[in-house]
């Protein structure tokens, strides 16, 4: 197994990532990518940062990759920079934590983060380039499509199918057998109870400020 990585990216998610593959995997973090436009600094956790130029002059076998970026632009820009590596042949590496509780016998695609406490029931699919953080209940039967980001403490129950490029915030809920399309953004505290269209948004109401402030308490 090829134990070399890079990690595109320079944000708070490629630092996360350095923490969780240095710490709790067997790659050797050899450097970070930016896109040259975006070169702001030469190194980040004391290690060198790569322009796109630069890494793809390197020798293509012996580097694998993790793109390390956010749910920004409805995961478009993770995506486009997972599917721009994709084209030219490299490959990803995959961050499972060893205190998720794995169960889909590792139905699980390339280039996902899959953080500590989440529970991953048995016939789960999950697809390419998704990250789920920490914390999270998949239930049985699920589809976890491409592009994904879950955030943490989300209930998603049995034979549920989120689709490609979804984000899915803190505290949310899905019942069982239903679909939420594709392109969707989940708000926080969310409670999903049927299928959704694609390109849809559903907010909570956030909790009223008192009148009384808590000094009078």
């Amino acid at each position: 197994m090829n134990k070399n990585l890079f990690i595109f990216g320079d944000g708070d998610i490629a630092e996360i990532a350095y923490y969780y593959f240095s710490k709790y995997s067997e790659y050797k973090i050899k450097g970070f990518i930016v896109d040259k436009e975006f070169l702001n600094k030469e190194n980040l956790c004391g290690i060198k940062i790569f322009t796109t130029e630069e890494f793809l002059k390197l020798e293509k076998s012996n580097n694998k990759l993790f793109i390390a970026l956010g749910y920004a632009k409805l995961n478009k820009i993770r995506e486009n920079k997972y599917l721009f590596f994709k084209k030219k042949g490299y490959e990803f590496a995959n961050f499972i934590s060893k205190n998720a509780i794995i169960l889909n016998d590792g139905n699980i695609g390339e280039n996902c983060m899959i953080f500590e406490n989440n529970v991953i029931q048995p016939h789960v699919k999950i697809g390419n380039n998704v990250i789920i953080w920490s914390g999270n209940h998949i239930g049985h039967h699920s589809i976890i499509e491409d592009n994904v980001f879950i955030s943490s403490h989300v209930v998603i129950s049995g034979r549920v199918k989120i689709k490609n490029n979804t984000f899915i915030g803190v505290n949310s809920t899905f019942r069982d057998n239903i679909e939420v399309g594709n392109y969707s953004i989940i708000g926080a505290g969310s409670l999903i109870l049927k299928d959704t269209e694609n390109f849809s948004i559903f907010k909570n109401q956030s909790t009223q400020k008192s009148k009384i402030t808590s000094d009078k308490i």
